[in-house]
């Protein structure tokens, strides 16, 4: 099995297409960061003595602009939580923490989607193209059963996962640090939670941000596998995998208002939405339900991708 695994990572990492990949991801990264350094308006950082004052300028100026722009209730709500906010430092005696590569990281970890578009690539060809190509044969004569030649690719597809995520994950830092510097290795931040705002830790809060992400990117990459493996045509298991995902969220806004809609997969994948500060996509919606559904959805479509494999194996083909 060791050796199956080494030979599709092998198979993966020799590939030109494989590194332009991680290039492009480098690229948007990089991208990223020179466009945050360009723009101050994205960067809030108060000066060590005068922060107090900045504060309440900001606050001051956060309302005249609503005033002056009465009526825009997505300006007022933003307005208003941000002087909620600016008033939590103040009354609490605490400096915002600086704009740094910890900041950086926690602003971008939604880059980590990129990671599970790269992923559903490598996860729809992993097997179709052993067909399309007729590769497959040389597997096959191996002493192994299919299911064990199904397994190593799947695993395969799961460290490229981890291995490509980490390596966004480091490299939001590095370039964090070389245009923000590093700052404090463990700074607070402030979030909004059900009982107001409260201070938490910003390393703690990225690793909590990343590991739903890696649920998210196991689920799609699992969804591309048994597309793969059941039809074995990459190019559909890529389409329906990234048509899917990327309209995850205006499926289940389409369908909110319908009983079923909670046992819809998508509107589980993202369990960052119990996070303090964000809106679950349904209402009534509880964690244990959203990863109760998506052990079963995992369950469904490991099933299928074995199933279909081995029955065609008896079969002959």
């Amino acid at each position: 099995m060791l050796k199956l695994i080494q030979n599709e990572q092998g198979k993966i990492f020799i590939r030109k297409s494989t590194w332009i990949m991680y290039i492009i991801l480098a690229v948007l990264i990089l991208g990223s960061a020179l466009l945050t350094n360009s723009l101050d308006g994205l960067k809030s950082e108060y000066d060590d003595e005068n922060w107090r004052e900045e504060l309440k300028q900001e606050n001051e100026q956060l309302q005249k602009d609503m005033e002056e722009l009465e009526g825009m209730g997505s300006v007022e709500d933003y307005n208003n939580s941000t002087i909620t906010k600016n008033n939590y430092y103040l009354e609490n005696d605490i400096q915002p923490a600086p704009y740094t590569a910890w900041t950086f990281v926690n602003e971008n970890i939604s880059l980590l989607s990129i990671v599970s578009l790269l992923t559903i690539i490598i996860a729809a060809g992993i097997v179709a193209n052993e067909f399309r190509w007729g590769t497959i044969k040389l597997l096959l004569i191996r002493p192994i059963r299919r299911s064990g030649i199904l397994l190593s690719k799947y695993i395969t597809v799961l460290l490229f996962a981890l291995y490509t995520a980490l390596f966004a994950l480091v490299l939001m830092w590095i370039f964090g640090a070389i245009f923000f510097g590093i700052g404090d290795w463990n700074p607070s931040i402030v979030v909004e939670g059900e009982d107001g705002f409260k201070t938490v830790s910003l390393v703690a809060n990225i690793f909590t941000s990343f590991g739903f992400k890696l649920v998210n990117l196991v689920m799609m990459a699992t969804f591309a596998f048994m597309i793969s493996a059941v039809f074995r045509n990459s190019s559909l298991a890529i389409g329906i995998a990234i048509f899917l995902m990327m309209g995850a969220s205006s499926i289940v806004t389409f369908f909110a208002d319908k009983e079923w809609a909670k046992y819809i997969l998508f509107a589980h994948t993202d369990l960052s939405q119990y996070m303090d500060g964000n809106f679950l996509m349904l209402e009534d919606n509880t964690m244990g339900f959203s990863i109760a559904v998506l052990v079963v959805y995992y369950a469904i479509f490991m099933l299928l991708s074995w199933i279909v494999f081995t029955k065609r194996d008896v079969a002959g083909q």
